[in-house]
């Protein structure tokens, strides 16, 4: 990433450069990431090819000013504060579904980042209702966020790791919690952008994908909250976790919720692609 490629990514979030990659320069970038580039799946159901090419994931969400899911999200930022002097490494995660299942191999995409005055830390600004903060990636006990109450520990085997009979967890495999409930498993070996081209292509193309399934455009808000479009139902979440939501009728009322409250023009208003198959 150049300078000026990485000024116009500055410019994306309101940020200014930080003079050197500390820790509260991390925080503001990931807040201000959260706030400001929504975590979305429209490329799926607009027909746009995802590619995880670090020209082509600035080129969609610096360029063309859009989101995107964990890969586009963790591997733009990534790249990023690469670029600012930070020390980032890849990392690959499953996420735990229903019946607490561990997902697909390269199922997630998260960042360990480490900075020049405090140590390592969990970066994600591609997992919808995750923290807004980062986690300090050593630490194994309770870290409270806006979000929530987290916890990074050491990984076990247990009925949602197991296969076949065999254990899926690795050698200092971490679990993610969030208030009690694990979020997704982590590995620590590094790894590279392509290595999650084959995830990507699941996500966006497979019938059981939950992406597939359903659209989704989503940010945080100033104050903490949450606004999120689900198709044409308009989701406002407060702070304090009121819920106001909305369904929108008109198509005009979806796009114009879409460009004031995200920041994305569309020309028409996306459907979920093969909404008429039966996926059961």
């Amino acid at each position: 990433m150049d300078s000026a490629q990485v000024d116009a990514y500055l410019r994306r979030l309101g940020a200014e450069h930080p003079a050197w990659p500390t820790v509260d320069a991390l925080r503001e970038l990931q807040l201000r990431h959260l706030r400001t580039v929504p975590f979305e799946n429209l490329s799926i159901h607009l027909g746009e090819e995802i590619v995880l090419e670090e020209k082509r994931l600035l080129d969609k969400v610096v360029g063309a000013r859009r989101g995107g899911f964990c890969y586009e999200l963790n591997g733009s930022f990534g790249a990023l504060l690469a670029a600012l002097g930070y020390d980032v490494m890849l990392l690959a995660g499953r996420v735990y579904g229903d019946g607490q299942r561990l997902g697909i191999p390269y199922d997630h995409l998260a960042l360990r980042v480490r900075t020049v005055d405090g140590g390592d830390w969990l970066v994600d600004v591609g997992f919808g209702a995750n923290s807004h903060l980062p986690l300090a990636f050593g630490d194994r006990g309770e870290q409270e966020d806006r979000a929530g109450t987290f916890r990074i520990v050491e990984a076990r085997p247990d009925a949602a790791g197991v296969r076949g009979g065999h254990s899926t967890v690795e050698a200092a495999d971490l679990d993610v919690f969030r208030d009690g409930r694990p979020q997704y498993r982590l590995e620590v070996r590094p790894r590279v952008l392509g290595d999650f081209t084959a995830g990507a292509w699941w996500h966006s193309t497979s019938p059981v994908s939950h992406f597939t399934r359903s659209l989704v455009c989503s940010r945080i808000t100033e104050d903490g909250g949450r606004i999120t479009l689900s198709g044409r139902t308009f989701t406002v979440t407060g702070a304090d976790g009121t819920r106001e939501v909305r369904e929108l009728e008109a198509d005009e009322e979806v796009l114009g919720v879409y460009r004031e409250r995200f920041g994305i023009e569309l020309g028409s208003v996306p459907t979920v692609r093969g909404a008429d198959r039966d996926f059961s």
